[in-house]
């Protein structure tokens, strides 16, 4: 198990990490240096009353460069664990690949979305080691149900293309790790989540600029079909369910004179399927649900002035109306140049920023108390985007 892996090497780091070295240098890859896993130690962490463990945090790394690495963060040790995928899968010869663009875990299996090389990849949750791998081109993002597992597909190659193909979703059986169904769904679809039975595809048309999609694909999981396509906005991306049975949907605009915004879907009463019943104000790059809260922030970049617009704010899932610009509360967030990922512990409520920074060098990862003051940070690998937490 990774956890009592990590464990041990608390008082040993240093020379686990010349020995592992030596491995690299001696061991399995012919080609290619095994890079030894770092650790640094967060003394202000650990947690032994809560179920959850700890986390991984993906990687993309830079489009092209093979750079996608996976890091963890152990509660009970302290410890964070940079780039340990390489130490524990030295057979494995090009390691996670290519841009990782998402990551979860269900049962006890952890699954990275890896965009560029084409292929879901899948490890023991406890102890990191590579089980196999799921090929699915273009693949974008994962959910989970009912024993299996859902991976939205861009279907076609990595190239924008006003006559892309549609994109679609295909079915993994947990267990075996075969792909059992595929459903075609919109243009480029993004995120996906499930409510009822019911599966809610973002679909972003994003190869296809200027002429994005603009709906949000619903499939019926019974017997996997598309049975409705919803106006939204365009060029969508991510989708969240609150506790209510509503979805929150991000727009990223055109990027240029059509902004991005946050769009809300729920049931009208007698009503058995979604429509958009609000549209927030606010632009929105990512966001993470916590109780009633909806937590998001924004880099909006803007073609005319080519830069960067960065917000932050939190919004009552109840009311629908923002309840904070900013949840960082002590001024922390000046030293964020990209935020590039969000996520919120599911017990403490501690909040998770990522910062990409320049794209090519290692990013940073902020933890926030629920009060929006900043308790610690430490390095990552490059572009640090997705958090998958791990329970005991």
């Amino acid at each position: 198990m990774i956890c009592d892996l990590i464990y041990k090497k608390v008082t040993n780091v240093i020379i686990l990490s010349f020995l592992t070295l030596l491995l690299g240098v001696t061991g399995c890859r012919e080609d290619e240096l095994v890079v030894p896993t770092e650790y640094d130690i967060i003394p202000e962490s650990p947690q032994e009353a809560s179920r959850i463990r700890g986390f991984y945090l993906v990687n993309e790394g830079n489009m092209g460069s093979n750079k996608c690495s996976l890091d963890y963060f152990d509660y009970l040790t302290g410890l964070y664990a940079r780039n340990f995928y390489a130490e524990r899968n030295p057979t494995v010869v090009k390691e996670l690949g290519d841009v990782g663009n998402d990551i979860g875990i269900y049962g006890s299996r952890l699954y990275v979305v890896v965009n560029c090389s084409h292929k879901v990849e899948v490890m023991d949750a406890r102890s990191g080691v590579r089980i196999g791998q799921v090929d699915i081109p273009n693949c974008r993002y994962v959910r989970f149900h009912r024993g299996k597992a859902y991976v939205s597909s861009y279907v076609g190659p990595v190239l924008i293309d006003p006559d892309a193909p549609k994109g679609a979703v295909y079915e993994i059986d947990t267990l075996s790790l075969a792909v059992t169904r595929r459903v075609s769904v919109g243009y480029q679809p993004e995120e996906m989540e499930i409510v009822d039975d019911y599966m809610y595809v973002a679909n972003s048309g994003g190869y296809r600029a200027p002429d994005y999609d603009n709906t949000v694909s619903v499939v019926q999981m019974v017997d996997f079909k598309q049975v409705q396509q919803i106006p939204v906005a365009i060029n969508l991306h991510h989708v969240k369910k609150d506790r209510y049975g509503k979805l929150w949907v991000s727009s990223r605009g055109d990027y240029q004179g059509r902004p991005s915004r946050l769009c809300v879907l729920d049931r009208k009463p007698g009503y058995n399927r979604m429509e958009v019943i609000d549209t927030i104000p606010v632009a929105c790059s990512n966001m993470a649900i916590h109780g009633d809260s909806l937590y998001f922030y924004a880099t909006e970049w803007n073609n005319y002035i080519q830069s960067n617009a960065i917000s932050y704010g939190i919004i009552d899932v109840r009311t629908r109306e923002v309840v904070s610009t900013n949840f960082i509360t002590d001024g922390s967030e000046r030293d964020i140049t990209v935020p590039y990922g969000i996520a919120i512990h599911p017990e403490t409520g501690d909040i998770f920023v990522t910062d990409a920074k320049n794209y090519v060098s290692s990013g940073t990862l902020y933890c926030f108390t629920p009060g929006g003051k900043k308790k610690w940070s430490v390095r990552t690998g490059d572009i640090p985007a997705h958090i998958a937490f791990l329970e005991k």
